[in-house]
């Protein structure tokens, strides 16, 4: 297929969104300023913006109102970055690589690392609370986006793949691990766009399920590119999950297997997405971006 209109967009929205991330994150002062000089390394000049690309590709389908939907976007990025920050850690991933640059323990330090993700996951709620919507909208925003980061979410993901014993672990315990660790802060994404675009229940499914497909691709494609990727373009270590003996969809199905698994769910996702129509386009373009990427 023809990715140009797509990349467009892609690149527009990430054009924006570098700009209002800027505009919302504090700037150093006073005592403090090398938290804020932290954060604003963690989550400026780099990135995908899949999951802020949803949110605003969601909501247009819907003809949102965008002065509620770029500050959602933002607060999702926070907590996208603050996730990024603590995996790195020593204690977590151990890694030294990130978007091309240090980690942020290695362009400050690990005391500094812990409170950059601190302050990046309060921070992204101090926004929500202060976007320009209806109560009732920014309750729902921040209920979605609390369980998504949570022991419910991503949260609980890391705990399954810190916690689970390497031996036992099989097709659904990864799918188990991922649909939480990866996929509940990218389904979190279309569903914060729908809500804020008042999306029916019925819509609301629909999309669900085809973030629920769309993130497990996510996490087979990283797995894939951990074999087949290139540094250059992944912007980190890749091999890593062999060289540990981290089990992944990849080591559990074959490589070839692995690839299908992933062209499957791009079928199934895109399926979900009928009900909408040509309204739906780019969230259909963006399953065969995940598909292919290889960064």
């Amino acid at each position: 297929m023809d990715f140009n209109k797509f990349k467009v967009r892609l690149t527009e929205v990430q054009q924006r969104i570098e700009t209002e991330l800027s505009s919302v994150l504090p700037d150093p002062d006073g005592h403090q300023a090398v938290i804020m000089e932290a954060m604003r390394y963690a989550t400026l000049g780099g990135g995908k913006r899949v999951r802020p690309f949803l949110l605003v590709e969601t909501a247009q389908m819907f003809n949102a109102d965008l002065s509620a939907v770029w500050p959602a976007a933002c607060a999702l990025e926070c907590i996208h970055a603050y996730s990024l920050v603590h995996d790195d850690l020593p204690c977590m991933d151990d890694d030294d690589l990130r978007r091309g640059k240090p980690t942020v323990h290695k362009a400050f330090n690990e005391a500094i690392a812990v409170l950059t993700g601190d302050a990046l996951l309060t921070h992204a709620f101090e926004i929500l609370a202060n976007i320009d919507a209806p109560a009732v909208v920014r309750i729902e925003l921040v209920r979605e986006l609390t369980r998504a980061s949570g022991a419910f979410g991503m949260i609980g993901g890391q705990v399954i793949d810190i916690q689970a014993d390497e031996n036992a672990r099989n097709s659904d315990i990864i799918t188990e691990l991922q649909r939480l660790k990866t996929g509940a802060l990218i389904k979190s994404s279309v569903i914060m766009g729908a809500k804020i675009g008042n999306a029916t229940e019925r819509q609301l499914s629909s999309l669900a399920s085809y973030a629920d497909d769309l993130g497990l691709i996510f996490q087979i494609t990283d797995d894939i590119l951990d074999v087949e990727g290139k540094a250059d373009r992944v912007g980190k270590a890749v091999g890593k999950d062999e060289n540990h003996g981290k089990a992944t969809f990849v080591s559990i199905l074959g490589l070839e297997s692995a690839k299908q698994k992933a062209r499957e769910l791009a079928g199934t996702a895109k399926g979900r997405l009928e009900p909408f129509g040509e309204k739906a386009q780019m969230l259909s373009e963006t399953v065969d971006y995940i598909l292919v990427r290889d960064q």
